[in-house]
């Protein structure tokens, strides 16, 4: 299709014309914000829709938006308005689809001959199921965005092409992996501010400096730099500055019968429930133990629990309470004491203070974690800061095969609970020698108060009754 058939429907700015123009079967573009990367990219859609019913063949899309509004905002502030443009008829209609055990409200404009937008917010069981060409808008700020690449590059195997867009949002998920990585069949588009405005965008970078008033954000938002150590919440100059090269973190028999604190984040679907033991020795929480399990029951995940406790008999358990966290807490608090246990409801405010803990300790290199280990740096790296609509701060983290930031949330409940008031003068501490049982609060002269009882599991891992054990 020859670009002279828009220039009478539409204006494009000279970087617009290039992307535009640029027909490569793999295609990726960062671009600042609000300077048109998906005007442009539904133009060339609906462009090459026009151009295949000319010819008499079919080319249909899917249309991958990070939410439902989006998606629908993509089809009747884009594809719509270009359609009529072009003077295609506009047979558009919305209905819900069942994927996945979700429901997802599909946007779709039909051209005729087999000539079909779909738009959908993206998940993986969206991705699935398609043979066409795919468009990933704002792909950066799509949650599981490594899953959701996984289900459609299939939709694209037979000669397909896709198209992806977006805003930098730091070294992470598949969006940073596509735009660094050195597969030469990609074609790879930058656009900042600085590009757009020289290319005759109506813009006032000064004022955007100073509206915004976060040098951070500008960077990122509109001059496309990954900004790393600047999005992320804990820096990697952070986590080193606190690994212990002595071996002493994280290792069990290295615990010293100072007060100690268990963060418990429980697991959820396909993540991680962790739990991350510190110990106080003087005004610095030392990592003694960090247990993980995976695909899990309850009472897998109970008897390691119950076993952490009467080895260390910590001051306080900090639990996720968030959805299935509800039964694991009460049945902690009956085990081992209300007082004991705290329930944690993770909204967006608790979040930000449990996150603001975690990183006073390691700003002040008051937590000492083990060294080496990649997996936990990653980790701790991995949870994001970024502006939500409201313009507060809010927390994103990437899913990954291994966990959902879910040590980074177990070790910010431990520091969360070290950092409370917690009168100490009743604790005992179980002693240098982690591998005797120790019981929970109510059990220490061997007659277990009512209404604390253990779990069958704990019974076992003591061995007989509740006085031969002790």
């Amino acid at each position: 299709m020859a670009l002279s058939m828009t220039d009478t429907a539409v204006r494009l700015y000279p970087y617009q014309r290039r992307w535009f123009n640029d027909r490569s079967r793999f295609k990726i573009g960062m671009w600042s914000r609000q300077i048109g990367k998906t005007f442009t990219t539904t133009l060339e859609i609906v462009d090459s829709i026009m151009e295949a019913r000319l010819a008499g063949r079919a080319e249909p899309w899917l249309i991958l938006s990070r939410g439902g509004r989006q998606a629908r905002e993509v089809m009747r502030a884009h594809i719509h308005l270009h359609a009529r443009a072009y003077g295609l008829a506009l047979k558009a209609m919305e209905y819900n689809v069942e994927l996945g055990g979700q429901v997802f409200c599909a946007h779709e404009w039909d051209a005729g001959k087999g000539n079909v937008v779909t738009a959908l917010p993206a998940n993986p069981d969206t991705a699935r199921g398609y043979s066409r060409n795919v468009y990933l808008d704002e792909f950066a700020l799509h949650r599981d965005s490594r899953a959701i690449w996984g289900a459609l590059y299939p939709s694209i195997t037979r000669g397909w092409k896709i198209r992806v867009t977006s805003t930098p949002s730091g070294k992470q998920g598949k969006f940073y992996e596509l735009m660094t990585s050195g597969d030469k069949r990609w074609s790879r588009r930058t656009v900042t501010i600085h590009d757009a405005v020289a290319g005759g965008y109506p813009a006032d970078i000064e004022e955007l400096r100073e509206g915004l008033a976060d040098e951070d954000l500008l960077r990122q938002e509109y001059e496309w730099e990954w900004l790393d150590e600047a999005s992320a919440w804990l820096d990697y100059e952070m986590i080193s500055g606190c690994e212990d090269t002595d071996g002493e973190a994280g290792d069990p028999s290295a615990y010293a019968g100072g007060p100690v604190f268990i963060g418990n984040d429980i697991a959820a679907r396909n993540h991680l429930w962790v739990a991350w033991v510190l110990e106080l020795v003087g005004d610095v929480a030392w990592t003694r133990e960090i247990r993980t399990l995976k695909n899990q029951p309850f009472s897998a995940q109970d008897a390691a629990l119950d076993e952490m406790v009467a080895r260390y008999r910590p001051v306080r358990i900090a639990m996720d309470q968030t959805g299935m966290g509800e039964k694991p807490v009460e049945d902690a608090k009956r085990r081992y004491g209300a007082s004991r246990v705290d329930g944690v409801l993770f909204n967006p405010g608790r979040k930000l203070d449990l996150a603001t803990s975690i990183r006073e300790r390691f700003e002040d290199r008051k937590i000492r974690i083990p060294s080496g280990d990649r997996v936990l740096r990653a980790d701790l790296h991995s949870v994001q800061k970024a502006i939500g609509p409201t313009g507060a701060p809010r927390l994103i983290a990437d899913d990954s095969s291994d966990g959902h930031a879910d040590r980074f949330w177990a070790c910010a409940l431990a520091c969360a609970a070290a950092a409370d008031d917690v009168p100490v003068y009743d604790y005992r501490p179980a002693g240098r020698d982690p591998r005797r049982p120790r019981l929970p609060r109510g059990y220490e002269d061997g007659r277990p108060d009512a209404d604390i009882m253990p779990s069958d599991r704990f019974r076992e891992y003591v061995g007989g009754s509740v006085r031969d054990a002790w």
